[in-house]
């Protein structure tokens, strides 16, 4: 088994952000300000398109380095707080546009929430992200594939099982009711969470009359929100923004990465200059340059800085600013929330079930673990990737592996296979 806890990472203090309620794409771009041409910021979080993932990780960290282009110096010392994929790509724009860059980061290793291990995996498995999302749009698949890192096509078509094991149909109930809520949620005058829209519209009041499955109506409003609304966010309906809402139409040229994701990293930070194992504590600057104090109490000193540090990181006001952050950076590190996604990844000696579908999900009760994917069809090893998010994720974030493990292991029970009579 190997899970994350991503929420207790003291360096992330969460998986990715999303639009809470009162949170707007105005709160990314006044995140994604500099401060005096000195401070400047990057990560998911700064995102104006597809904020919490890669790809618009990336898109920050160039334009932040960008932004120090347009106003520094030939030669200035640059230093970029965080070597994940955003502070990475910063860095090597800066050092191959002349800039002398310093990249602190205060994990061990570089990546961030991009984590790829190997060692007894007959395969690198993802802690972080798994999926490049819409591959039409953009060229992450492409790169990756130049690097040789390898990936599959992922259609999310899910086989879904009631908690008896019995394989049904989805009903479009959920995804109906939820679909109804945000258009009337959007003709409101202000924004509401999306349970908020739920109920108030009435699209919450679906049957709960169980059917010949055992399932009903509300059944399969949960399932969507179980499925899909916390597991694209990290959060609750209760907490989205029922206006920025998370667009989770499922794609059908998604791919999953079973070749290294970091190895995009490895090749952008190699000639890097790069201080691991070291925590920036303090971030000051005034019209002559910045300095950085260090956990161990040493200082350094730059012209300018690219700060990537994750949202929940800043949230939980772990870097302290001198001067303090102006009120526009404050309020959207205040406004944005931070989700919880966690994964678990199973190895078996033989696989347990019996279905060569790729996509599990489970209907009928807010299981811990909602949605699996199932490895074997795709690389022939009896490996499970399961996920789990919001107020799940943070209530098992605080066991130990010995009852992560037996929770999981209870969720995969409608996946058992049936013997055989004979």
């Amino acid at each position: 088994m190997s899970r994350t806890n991503w929420l207790a990472d003291p360096l992330s203090r969460g998986s990715f952000s999303y639009a809470a309620v009162g949170a707007t794409p105005e709160h990314r771009a006044a995140l994604g300000q500099a401060v005096d041409a000195r401070v400047f910021f990057a990560g998911e979080a700064t995102a104006a398109d597809e904020p919490g993932t890669v790809q618009g990780a990336r898109t920050s960290g160039l334009l932040a380095a960008s932004q120090v282009q347009d106003v520094a110096a030939s030669g200035e010392r640059i230093t970029v707080v965080g070597a994940g994929i955003a502070g990475i790509s910063a860095a090597r724009q800066l050092v191959d546009a002349g800039f002398s860059v310093v990249v602190i980061e205060a994990r061990d290793r570089i990546g961030g929430r991009i984590d790829t291990v190997s060692g007894d995996w007959p395969f690198p498995i993802e802690r972080g992200p798994s999926f490049v999302h819409r591959t039409s749009d953009n060229f992450l698949d492409d790169e990756l594939t130049a690097l040789g890192v390898a990936l599959l096509p992922f259609v999310r078509i899910p086989e879904v099982r009631t908690r008896a094991g019995a394989v049904v149909e989805v009903s479009p109930l959920g995804a109906q009711a939820i679909a109804g809520a945000l258009d009337w949620a959007a003709d409101q005058q202000q924004d509401v969470s999306i349970e908020r829209a739920l109920v108030d519209s009435g699209e919450a009041s679906l049957s709960k009359t169980p059917n010949a499955e055992g399932l009903s109506d509300a059944d399969w409003l949960e399932y969507e929100i179980a499925t899909k609304l916390k597991v694209e966010t990290g959060a609750t309906p209760s907490q989205q923004s029922a206006w920025y809402a998370t667009d989770i139409a499922s794609a059908d040229d998604d791919q999953i990465v079973v070749g290294g994701f970091s190895t995009l990293l490895t090749a952008d930070a190699e000639g890097l200059e790069l201080l691991l194992s070291s925590v920036v504590n303090r971030v000051a600057h005034d019209d002559r340059g910045v300095s950085l104090r260090l956990g161990t109490g040493e200082s350094l000193s730059a012209d300018r800085v690219i700060v990537t540090v994750p949202l929940g990181v800043l949230k939980n006001a772990a870097m302290e600013f001198s001067p303090a952050l102006p009120f526009s950076h404050r309020g959207a590190i205040a406004a944005l929330g931070m989700g919880v996604v966690d994964k678990v990844w199973l190895r078996f000696d033989e696989p347990f079930w019996d279905t060569a579908a790729r996509l599990w999900t489970i209907v009928g009760e807010d299981a811990d673990f909602p949605v699996w994917v199932n490895m074997m069809p795709l690389t022939g090893e009896p490996i499970l990737m399961g996920m789990i998010a919001a107020e799940n994720a943070t209530r098992l974030s605080e066991l130990d592996d010995d009852e992560f493990l037996s929770a999981a292991l209870a969720s995969l029970e409608p996946f058992l296979a049936v013997p055989d009579a004979g």
